[in-house]
Protein backbone atom coordinates (compact mmCIF):
# COMPACT_ATOMS: atom_id res chain seq x y z
CA UNK A 1 0.00 0.00 0.00
CA UNK A 2 1.43 3.36 -1.05
CA UNK A 3 1.41 6.30 1.35
CA UNK A 4 -1.15 9.02 0.73
CA UNK A 5 1.45 11.35 -0.75
CA UNK A 6 2.89 8.63 -3.01
CA UNK A 7 -0.63 7.79 -4.20
CA UNK A 8 -1.28 11.44 -5.02
CA UNK A 9 1.96 11.51 -7.02
CA UNK A 10 0.88 8.37 -8.87
CA UNK A 11 -2.50 9.91 -9.72
CA UNK A 12 -0.67 12.93 -11.17
CA UNK A 13 1.62 10.65 -13.20
CA UNK A 14 -1.29 8.68 -14.65
CA UNK A 15 -3.10 11.94 -15.33
CA UNK A 16 -0.09 13.14 -17.29
CA UNK A 17 0.00 9.87 -19.23
CA UNK A 18 -3.64 10.00 -20.33
CA UNK A 19 -3.23 13.68 -21.25
CA UNK A 20 -0.03 13.15 -23.26
CA UNK A 21 -1.56 10.19 -25.07
CA UNK A 22 -4.53 12.29 -26.12
CA UNK A 23 -6.98 10.23 -24.07
CA UNK A 24 -8.35 13.50 -22.66
CA UNK A 25 -8.49 17.10 -23.82
CA UNK A 26 -8.44 20.29 -21.75
CA UNK A 27 -9.91 19.44 -18.32
CA UNK A 28 -11.63 16.20 -19.34
CA UNK A 29 -11.40 12.88 -17.50
CA UNK A 30 -11.05 11.88 -13.87
CA UNK A 31 -9.12 9.42 -11.71
CA UNK A 32 -9.70 8.04 -8.23
CA UNK A 33 -8.07 5.61 -5.80
CA UNK A 34 -9.53 3.79 -2.79
CA UNK A 35 -7.34 4.12 0.30
CA UNK A 36 -7.29 1.49 3.03
CA UNK A 37 -9.05 3.61 5.65
CA UNK A 38 -12.40 4.15 3.95
CA UNK A 39 -11.17 7.32 2.28
CA UNK A 40 -10.73 8.05 -1.41
CA UNK A 41 -8.38 10.27 -3.38
CA UNK A 42 -9.63 11.81 -6.61
CA UNK A 43 -8.73 14.38 -9.22
CA UNK A 44 -10.23 17.87 -8.94
CA UNK A 45 -12.76 19.26 -11.37
CA UNK A 46 -11.73 22.00 -13.78
CA UNK A 47 -8.05 21.05 -13.82
CA UNK A 48 -6.15 19.53 -16.76
CA UNK A 49 -5.02 16.01 -15.99
CA UNK A 50 -1.68 16.82 -17.59
CA UNK A 51 -0.85 19.65 -15.21
CA UNK A 52 -1.85 18.37 -11.78
CA UNK A 53 0.34 18.47 -8.70
CA UNK A 54 -0.10 16.31 -5.57
CA UNK A 55 -1.47 19.21 -3.52
CA UNK A 56 -4.41 19.48 -5.96
CA UNK A 57 -5.71 15.94 -5.30
CA UNK A 58 -8.91 15.86 -3.24
CA UNK A 59 -9.94 13.45 -0.51
CA UNK A 60 -13.52 12.22 0.02
CA UNK A 61 -15.44 9.66 2.00
CA UNK A 62 -17.38 6.73 0.50
CA UNK A 63 -20.31 9.01 -0.32
CA UNK A 64 -18.17 11.51 -2.18
CA UNK A 65 -18.29 14.04 0.66
CA UNK A 66 -15.21 16.27 0.68
CA UNK A 67 -12.78 15.55 3.51
CA UNK A 68 -9.88 17.57 2.16
CA UNK A 69 -9.34 19.83 -0.84
CA UNK A 70 -7.05 22.71 -1.70
CA UNK A 71 -8.58 26.15 -1.66
CA UNK A 72 -10.69 26.75 -4.76
CA UNK A 73 -10.75 23.08 -5.75
CA UNK A 74 -13.36 20.35 -5.38
CA UNK A 75 -13.65 16.70 -6.45
CA UNK A 76 -14.53 15.72 -9.99
CA UNK A 77 -18.19 16.13 -10.87
CA UNK A 78 -18.16 12.45 -11.88
CA UNK A 79 -17.32 11.25 -8.37
CA UNK A 80 -20.74 9.56 -8.17
CA UNK A 81 -19.75 7.22 -11.00
CA UNK A 82 -16.52 6.29 -9.25
CA UNK A 83 -18.21 5.64 -5.93
CA UNK A 84 -20.76 3.39 -7.58
CA UNK A 85 -17.92 1.25 -8.95
CA UNK A 86 -16.32 0.95 -5.52
CA UNK A 87 -19.66 0.15 -3.91
CA UNK A 88 -20.41 -2.65 -6.39
CA UNK A 89 -16.87 -4.04 -6.66
CA UNK A 90 -14.95 -4.65 -3.43
CA UNK A 91 -11.97 -5.87 -5.46
CA UNK A 92 -11.57 -2.53 -7.26
CA UNK A 93 -9.17 0.04 -5.79
CA UNK A 94 -8.79 2.46 -8.68
CA UNK A 95 -10.97 3.95 -11.43
CA UNK A 96 -9.98 5.81 -14.60
CA UNK A 97 -12.41 7.72 -16.80
CA UNK A 98 -11.15 9.16 -20.09
CA UNK A 99 -12.14 9.93 -23.68
CA UNK A 100 -9.68 7.92 -25.79
CA UNK A 101 -10.53 8.98 -29.39
CA UNK A 102 -10.93 5.65 -31.14
CA UNK A 103 -12.72 3.85 -28.31
CA UNK A 104 -14.96 6.85 -27.77
CA UNK A 105 -15.77 6.85 -31.50
CA UNK A 106 -17.04 3.27 -31.12
CA UNK A 107 -19.11 4.44 -28.13
CA UNK A 108 -20.55 7.29 -30.21
CA UNK A 109 -21.32 4.93 -33.09
CA UNK A 110 -23.02 2.52 -30.69
CA UNK A 111 -20.62 -0.34 -31.45
CA UNK A 112 -19.40 -2.45 -28.48
CA UNK A 113 -15.90 -3.90 -28.65
CA UNK A 114 -16.64 -7.61 -28.81
CA UNK A 115 -14.73 -9.07 -31.76
CA UNK A 116 -11.89 -11.44 -30.78
CA UNK A 117 -9.04 -10.16 -32.93
CA UNK A 118 -5.92 -10.60 -30.81
CA UNK A 119 -4.98 -12.81 -27.84
CA UNK A 120 -3.97 -9.97 -25.51
CA UNK A 121 -7.32 -8.23 -25.84
CA UNK A 122 -9.27 -11.46 -25.32
CA UNK A 123 -7.28 -12.32 -22.19
CA UNK A 124 -7.13 -8.89 -20.58
CA UNK A 125 -10.44 -7.32 -21.62
CA UNK A 126 -12.77 -9.92 -23.09
CA UNK A 127 -15.79 -7.88 -24.17
CA UNK A 128 -16.29 -4.18 -23.64
CA UNK A 129 -20.02 -3.34 -23.68
CA UNK A 130 -21.63 0.09 -23.97
CA UNK A 131 -23.45 1.57 -20.98
CA UNK A 132 -26.51 3.58 -21.92
CA UNK A 133 -26.16 7.36 -22.16
CA UNK A 134 -26.54 9.42 -19.02
CA UNK A 135 -26.20 13.10 -18.23
CA UNK A 136 -22.71 13.77 -16.78
CA UNK A 137 -22.47 14.42 -13.01
CA UNK A 138 -25.96 12.94 -12.40
CA UNK A 139 -27.01 9.51 -11.11
CA UNK A 140 -27.90 8.50 -14.67
CA UNK A 141 -24.36 7.41 -15.53
CA UNK A 142 -23.73 5.46 -12.28
CA UNK A 143 -27.05 3.66 -12.76
CA UNK A 144 -26.21 2.80 -16.38
CA UNK A 145 -22.70 1.60 -15.52
CA UNK A 146 -23.90 -0.48 -12.56
CA UNK A 147 -25.55 -2.99 -14.91
CA UNK A 148 -22.15 -4.07 -16.22
CA UNK A 149 -19.87 -3.86 -13.20
CA UNK A 150 -20.21 -7.49 -12.09
CA UNK A 151 -19.17 -8.86 -15.47
CA UNK A 152 -16.68 -6.48 -17.07
CA UNK A 153 -13.59 -4.46 -16.08
CA UNK A 154 -14.00 -1.81 -18.77
CA UNK A 155 -17.10 -0.15 -20.19
CA UNK A 156 -17.74 2.26 -23.03
CA UNK A 157 -20.04 5.15 -22.13
CA UNK A 158 -22.52 5.92 -24.89
CA UNK A 159 -21.66 9.26 -26.55
CA UNK A 160 -19.26 10.00 -23.73
CA UNK A 161 -16.04 8.01 -23.33
CA UNK A 162 -14.71 4.99 -21.47
CA UNK A 163 -14.35 3.72 -17.92
CA UNK A 164 -11.82 1.20 -16.61
CA UNK A 165 -11.17 -0.07 -13.09
CA UNK A 166 -8.96 -2.63 -11.39
CA UNK A 167 -7.10 -3.71 -8.28
CA UNK A 168 -4.73 -0.73 -8.44
CA UNK A 169 -4.21 2.44 -10.42
CA UNK A 170 -1.55 1.03 -12.73
CA UNK A 171 -3.79 -1.85 -13.77
CA UNK A 172 -6.81 0.44 -14.19
CA UNK A 173 -4.74 2.67 -16.48
CA UNK A 174 -3.38 -0.30 -18.44
CA UNK A 175 -6.94 -1.43 -19.12
CA UNK A 176 -7.72 2.01 -20.55
CA UNK A 177 -4.61 1.89 -22.70
CA UNK A 178 -5.42 -1.64 -23.89
CA UNK A 179 -8.99 -0.61 -24.61
CA UNK A 180 -7.89 2.20 -26.92
CA UNK A 181 -5.27 0.03 -28.64
CA UNK A 182 -7.90 -2.67 -29.23
CA UNK A 183 -10.28 -0.08 -30.70
CA UNK A 184 -7.56 1.30 -32.99
CA UNK A 185 -6.69 -2.15 -34.32
CA UNK A 186 -10.32 -3.06 -34.88
CA UNK A 187 -11.00 0.21 -36.69
CA UNK A 188 -7.96 -0.22 -38.96
CA UNK A 189 -8.78 -3.86 -39.68
CA UNK A 190 -12.27 -2.85 -40.75
CA UNK A 191 -10.78 -0.38 -43.24
CA UNK A 192 -8.71 -3.23 -44.69
CA UNK A 193 -11.73 -5.38 -45.40
CA UNK A 194 -12.65 -6.67 -41.96
CA UNK A 195 -10.76 -8.52 -39.22
CA UNK A 196 -10.12 -12.24 -39.26
CA UNK A 197 -11.54 -13.25 -35.91
CA UNK A 198 -10.13 -15.91 -33.63
CA UNK A 199 -12.20 -19.07 -33.63
CA UNK A 200 -14.40 -20.09 -30.73
CA UNK A 201 -11.94 -22.84 -29.86
CA UNK A 202 -9.03 -20.40 -29.88
CA UNK A 203 -10.96 -18.02 -27.63
CA UNK A 204 -11.74 -20.80 -25.18
CA UNK A 205 -8.05 -21.71 -25.04
CA UNK A 206 -7.25 -18.09 -24.21
CA UNK A 207 -9.91 -18.11 -21.50
CA UNK A 208 -8.19 -21.14 -19.98
CA UNK A 209 -4.87 -19.31 -20.08
CA UNK A 210 -6.43 -16.40 -18.24
CA UNK A 211 -7.64 -18.74 -15.52
CA UNK A 212 -4.19 -20.33 -15.23
CA UNK A 213 -2.61 -16.88 -14.92
CA UNK A 214 -4.99 -16.13 -12.05
CA UNK A 215 -5.70 -12.63 -13.35
CA UNK A 216 -7.92 -10.48 -11.10
CA UNK A 217 -11.20 -8.85 -12.07
CA UNK A 218 -14.35 -9.81 -13.94
CA UNK A 219 -14.28 -11.29 -17.42
CA UNK A 220 -16.45 -13.17 -19.97
CA UNK A 221 -14.49 -16.30 -19.11
CA UNK A 222 -16.38 -16.30 -15.81
CA UNK A 223 -19.74 -18.08 -15.52
CA UNK A 224 -21.96 -15.21 -16.66
CA UNK A 225 -20.74 -15.11 -20.25
CA UNK A 226 -21.91 -12.06 -22.14
CA UNK A 227 -24.27 -10.80 -19.42
CA UNK A 228 -25.37 -7.24 -19.96
CA UNK A 229 -24.07 -7.14 -23.51
CA UNK A 230 -26.45 -6.92 -26.44
CA UNK A 231 -23.82 -8.16 -28.89
CA UNK A 232 -25.37 -11.62 -28.98
CA UNK A 233 -22.88 -13.11 -26.57
CA UNK A 234 -19.27 -12.16 -26.01
CA UNK A 235 -16.84 -13.59 -28.56
CA UNK A 236 -19.44 -15.87 -30.09
CA UNK A 237 -20.48 -17.57 -26.87
CA UNK A 238 -24.18 -17.39 -26.05
CA UNK A 239 -25.10 -15.26 -23.05
CA UNK A 240 -27.04 -16.59 -20.10
CA UNK A 241 -30.72 -15.75 -19.95
CA UNK A 242 -31.88 -12.65 -21.82
CA UNK A 243 -29.02 -11.34 -23.95
CA UNK A 244 -30.52 -7.83 -24.21
CA UNK A 245 -28.77 -4.77 -22.83
CA UNK A 246 -29.16 -4.28 -19.12
CA UNK A 247 -29.30 -8.01 -18.26
CA UNK A 248 -26.48 -7.97 -15.75
CA UNK A 249 -26.97 -11.09 -13.65
CA UNK A 250 -28.12 -14.67 -13.90
CA UNK A 251 -30.39 -16.72 -11.69
CA UNK A 252 -29.13 -20.09 -10.45
CA UNK A 253 -30.99 -22.00 -13.16
CA UNK A 254 -29.37 -19.88 -15.85
CA UNK A 255 -25.95 -20.30 -14.20
CA UNK A 256 -26.37 -24.08 -14.19
CA UNK A 257 -27.39 -23.98 -17.86
CA UNK A 258 -24.34 -21.94 -18.80
CA UNK A 259 -21.96 -24.15 -16.83
CA UNK A 260 -23.41 -27.27 -18.47
CA UNK A 261 -23.19 -25.76 -21.95
CA UNK A 262 -19.61 -24.52 -21.50
CA UNK A 263 -18.57 -27.89 -20.07
CA UNK A 264 -20.13 -29.71 -23.04
CA UNK A 265 -18.37 -27.48 -25.55
CA UNK A 266 -14.99 -27.78 -23.81
CA UNK A 267 -15.25 -31.57 -23.71
CA UNK A 268 -16.27 -31.66 -27.38
CA UNK A 269 -13.27 -29.50 -28.30
CA UNK A 270 -10.90 -31.83 -26.46
CA UNK A 271 -12.06 -34.95 -28.34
Amino acid sequence: MFSEFETKKQICEIGKRIYNKGFVAANDGNISVRMGNGEFLCTPTGVSKGFMTPDMICKTDKDGKVLQAAQGLKPSSEIKMHMRVYRERSDVNAVVHAHPPCATSFAIAGIPLTQPIMPEAVISLGCVPIAEYGTPSTDEIPNAVAKYLQHFDAVLLENHGALSYSVDLTQAYFKMESLEFYAQLLFTARQLGGPKELSERQVKALYELRKKFGLPGKHPSDVCVGAGCDCGGCHGLESAGDSGAGQASCGQDEVNTVVAEVTKRVLAALK
